[in-house]
């Protein structure tokens, strides 16, 4: 490849980057300005005068810490059951042989092509007979397997060798010990991915949790961001530094599992 190519290549991918970071730029910068009438003016990029008052108004206003604790307990534990139940299903799938063992997981594949708008009725309809309405149970149970991690843990399991596993089989460990002592390491790339995909859906989930909920103590961030908007006039800045809150855990937890995401997202590119 030419210096001249590399040049307009680095241009493009250059123009993209700021294509994608310019929203999230705004929305900090609205964020953090002083004014409370503010109306979007795209012809005034900097961001001073900055101000915090924004957010000490959020955190003052009682309901919005409590919209963040129901986001982050859903969303936390629904990413630890699927880190292991998924990681359980997928082991029996890759090295078990029990009855109907490939009509089951061509169904999670079926499940995987099926759009989860289609179960809204009969999940609404279980979810108020098992009496869960406006409960965590509604916003955690139906979540803790998702056919997509299923599928994505029996995918990684079968790729990796069955050496260890046998070794540590002769010298006595249960299915339960090599689960969780042998092939649970050698999963964190593909649990870092399952993970990070988990956390960010359930963060960001506004159908469900919006459908399966009514009072203000359940409502989620997404849930009530919504409503804010919607029952009064559009306040620029509170809004965005809420949008700017809700953003963060995201954020940090790339950041800081970055390696092992993009580890997890480039194996099995190569094969033997």
């Amino acid at each position: 490849m030419s210096k001249i190519q590399r040049i307009i290549i680095f241009v493009i991918l250059l123009m993209l980057l700021a294509g994608m970071l310019f929203p999230m730029y705004w929305m900090i910068k609205t964020s953090f300005t002083q004014k409370a009438g503010y109306v979007v003016d795209l012809k005034n990029l900097s961001p001073w005068p900055l101000t915090l008052r924004n957010y000490k108004d959020l955190w003052m206003w009682g309901p919005f810490l409590r919209y963040f604790l129901n986001s982050l307990l859903v969303a936390v534990l629904v990413t630890l059951g699927n880190l292991i139940f998924c990681l359980m299903v997928g082991y029996a799938f890759a090295r078990r042989r029990f009855f109907l063992k490939n009509l089951l997981f061509l169904s999670v594949i079926f499940v995987i092509m099926i759009p989860a708008h289609i179960i809204i009725i009969p999940l609404f309809l279980l979810i108020k007979f098992f009496g869960w309405y406006d409960t965590y149970l509604a916003l955690i149970l139906p979540w803790l397997v998702t056919p997509l991690g299923v599928f994505l843990m029996r995918q990684y399991i079968e790729s990796l060798p069955k050496d260890l596993e046998d070794a540590a089989r002769i010298d006595g460990a249960g299915d339960f010990k090599i689960l969780f002592s042998i092939v649970m390491p050698l999963c964190k790339p593909a649990l870092a991915v399952l993970g990070i995909q988990v956390f960010l859906v359930n963060w960001n989930s506004f159908l469900f949790p919006f459908i399966l909920t009514s009072s203000q103590k359940m409502r989620t961030l997404p849930v009530a961001l919504a409503l804010y908007q919607g029952y009064q006039t559009i306040d620029w800045p509170h809004l965005m530094s809420a949008s700017t809150i809700s953003a963060l855990p995201v954020i940090i937890l790339f950041l800081f599992f970055q390696r092992q995401i993009i580890s997890g997202l480039t194996a099995g590119a190569l094969k033997k």
